[in-house]
């Protein structure tokens, strides 16, 4: 006969996520930016391994903690293949000069003093068009940080002002997932919902940008930006030539066309291989350590640009650091971080914790402040636990769904409210699966961007700020009345 299962305590959801930050906490101060090669990941899993306890305290079989984490794992098949991808995709990129192009003209466009404001209005449109963030970044994310790299601009900063671009299109566009699932959690009109979420996305953008603009008066940048020596060092090792855009214009156009991401991706990675050994024979020779081109050497060096990894040696130290790839083995860390936050999210999940603690939030919800608050709390819980971006929309999502309607809120006040604690808030959390990616990607760890990706931490206190002062709150109007 199986046992009846005991309702689990808020002190018991609590306390696996105490435990879990506590560790991760010391873990980080011994081990620094080096926690996330393989001390965090077992982290994770001793915080699991805790909350399967408390699980079989509660009478919750293993069986169904098993279910859950290989439904949680399971949920993470398309951002791993897409990890992968955008591996292969940086090394041949490398080494057939799409990104040593990208950072040759980008140096000449872009002003220092301007070009963190620029990277968040180029981010923003990029993203807007695409629908993802995560394409965005790994795009003209990457050559972002390697021209801001040649500038000597903080890569910290640089990446803040990507992610911060990135996730204001994300949210606006109506082709993002995350944008059309929280206007579906809440049952509210896709452009209805994006309509409402200007009031508090426009400011944030505009308080970010502000930011942006202010800090570069103040960065210091190299001087020598401008030298020739700089654009002549690219131009001994690479064949530069607009032509070599035509592959990351084939792939945005793919993606603008609604083409599966996989497939727009591996479509550039294989264009930027033929590109390769069509313009860049001179980089395949070098790094073969041959005098001679064959079928057999070009075939290993672009396999792993691909897969292993890629330097490039160039007079400029600077180039040096920027010409390099780990291919798919570079993003297999990443990878393995987000294996071992979806274990801990799936047991959460399996022994009750995650369900608790939102219905405890909303036991508090006595006004409409406390409502929304309750509900950003929830979506930030759930990122922090769970560690995907969708469970926080979902969850709370149906959570509070009722609770929205019992107040005669419309389902924009909830979906906004989704979007602006739940989608942004991802990124900031470096086990959950945005943030791992997005560090993984740019190369620049959580810690280092965390304080610049201005508009993801700003988005959920401008919502909180609107509540309290009752400003932008809709109300559902009843049927039948003018």
């Amino acid at each position: 006969m199986k046992e009846k299962k005991i309702e689990i305590s808020i002190v018991a959801s609590i306390l696996p996520i105490m435990i879990l930050i506590i560790l991760l906490a010391v873990n980080v101060g011994i081990y620094g930016d080096d926690s996330l090669n393989g001390s965090n990941q077992f982290i994770l899993l001793v915080g699991a391994f805790i909350a399967a306890i408390i699980g079989y305290i509660h009478k919750v079989s293993y069986k169904e903690i098993i279910d859950c984490i290989s439904k949680s794992v399971k949920a993470t098949t398309s951002p791993i293949l897409i990890l992968l991808f955008v591996g292969a995709l940086a090394g041949t990129w490398l080494i057939s000069g799409i990104i040593p192009a990208m950072i040759y003209y980008g140096l000449q466009i872009f002003h220092p003093l301007f070009f963190l404001p620029a990277c968040v209005i180029i981010c923003a449109i990029i993203s807007i068009s695409t629908g993802s963030s995560w394409t965005t970044s790994a795009t003209i994310g990457i050559a972002m940080i390697g021209i801001g790299k040649a500038m000597d601009i903080n890569t910290g900063i640089v990446a803040g002002a990507i992610i911060s671009g990135a996730y204001f299109g994300d949210k606006l566009s109506p082709l993002s997932d995350t944008t059309n699932l929280a206007a579906a959690m809440a049952n509210s009109n896709l452009f209805n919902h994006i309509k409402y979420m200007t009031f508090t996305t426009v400011p944030s953008i505009i308080i970010s940008l502000l930011f942006f603009i202010l800090i570069g008066f103040f960065q210091e940048t190299n001087e020598d930006i401008n030298n020739r020596f700089l654009f002549n060092s690219i131009e001994e090792k690479f064949f530069i030539n607009p032509i070599l855009f035509v592959v990351p214009t084939l792939v945005i156009v793919m993606i603008l066309k609604k083409i599966p991401p996989l497939i727009a991706l591996m479509t550039g990675t294989i264009l930027a291989a033929l590109f390769a050994l069509i313009f860049q024979q001179n980089i395949i020779l070098e790094l073969t350590d041959s005098n001679k081109l064959t079928l057999n050497s070009a075939y290993r060096v672009i396999i792993d640009a691909i897969t292993i990894e890629t330097n490039i040696n160039s007079s400029n130290q600077i180039l040096s650091e920027l010409f390099k790839s780990g291919g798919m083995k570079g993003m297999l860390g990443t990878i393995w971080l987000i294996i071992c936050a979806m274990v801990f999210g799936g047991v959460m999940d399996a022994i009750g914790a995650l369900k608790k603690i939102s219905e405890k939030l909303l036991e508090k919800a006595e006004n409409i402040f406390h409502l929304i608050f309750s509900t950003s709390a929830s979506c930030l819980t759930v990122n922090l636990t769970a560690s995907d971006q969708y469970l926080s929309i979902v969850v709370p999502g149906k959570m509070f769904q009722k609770a929205y309607q019992k107040r005669n809120l419309a389902p924009e006040n909830l979906s906004r409210t989704l979007e602006d604690s739940g989608t942004v808030t991802s990124v900031l959390i470096p086990w959950n699966t945005c943030g791992a990616y997005q560090s993984s990607v740019l190369g620049v760890s959580v810690i280092d961007y965390f304080i610049y990706a201005i508009f993801n931490w700003i988005s959920p206190f401008v919502t909180l700020s609107y509540a309290y002062c009752g400003i932008k709150i809709k109300k559902l109007i009843a049927k039948g009345s003018i």
